[in-house]
């Protein structure tokens, strides 16, 4: 079942979104060779509660941090270590959710630390302009398959992989709710109305489409163990326009 949401949900909600937007401007300061990821957890957490908010992902099906840390290769899903150092020239994708007066915030960013390949750069370009143009469909109208073309399209223009196991979702309550979104078109006529919300977040990889599931359960890997990069935002249809929860 689809909720829409109320006025009052909407407003927590963008208070969810505010405080992950606010943990990403923290990663961007701190982001540099040297750091751990488990030091990225510990700031997020840090931002998360001086900010009146609980952890989203802490405890989610078992998950043992607060936020998902996935370098290079690494899809989705990483979990933060004391033994992971992010080096010159790789990516991070940062996947955060906040839940604030019992409505979630989700959004996943990646990030360059150092100067990165050019053929890198592009995929985490593309990815973020695949992002945008699935937000572009998110109207009351459109269809959910709307949403999905138009991440496809913007992949299929660079011959990027596209992560199939994992897409979108419903956002709100919980932070995985009804519908599922796929970032390829699968034909969903599912009807976009006023007052959904969906995390819209494409996977893209430098190489094939191919993933797999890491023996701890969690991480996510591509196979040919090319780069992948992954972008969301928490997006509200309404009338006018989309809402991005998770921006600043």
């Amino acid at each position: 079942m689809i909720n829409r949401k109320s006025r009052d949900e909407i407003k927590k909600m963008i208070h969810a979104g505010h405080i992950v937007a606010l943990v990403h401007q923290k990663m961007k300061e701190v982001l540099e060779p040297g750091i751990s990821t488990k030091e990225l957890d510990n700031i997020a957490m840090q931002v998360i509660k001086e900010n009146r908010a609980i952890p989203t992902f802490l405890g989610y099906s078992g998950f043992p941090a607060s936020i998902c840390t996935s370098i290079n290769e690494h899809v989705v899903h990483g979990i933060p270590s004391e033994n992971e150092i992010l080096k010159e020239g790789d990516i991070i994708a940062i996947d955060v959710g906040a839940t604030y007066g019992g409505m979630v915030g989700d959004s996943a960013w990646s990030y360059e630390i150092g100067k990165v390949s050019p053929e890198v750069h592009k995929l985490m370009l593309t990815t973020e302009e695949a992002l945008f143009a699935g937000i572009e469909q998110m109207k009351p109208g459109n269809v959910l398959d709307d949403i999905s073309k138009a991440i496809e399209s913007v992949a299929n223009r660079e011959g990027y992989g596209i992560v199939r196991q994992y897409g979108g979702h419903g956002v709100g309550h919980q932070m995985h709710e009804d519908p599922f979104l796929y970032n390829y078109s699968v034909g969903d006529k599912t009807l976009i109305k006023s007052n959904m919300a969906i995390a819209i977040e494409p996977m893209l990889n430098l190489g094939g489409d191919d993933v797999e599931v890491a023996s701890d359960g969690w991480k996510v890997t591509t196979k040919d163990k090319k780069p992948s990069a992954h972008f969301e935002h928490t997006v509200i249809a309404t009338d006018d326009g989309p809402i991005i929860t998770t921006k600043l």
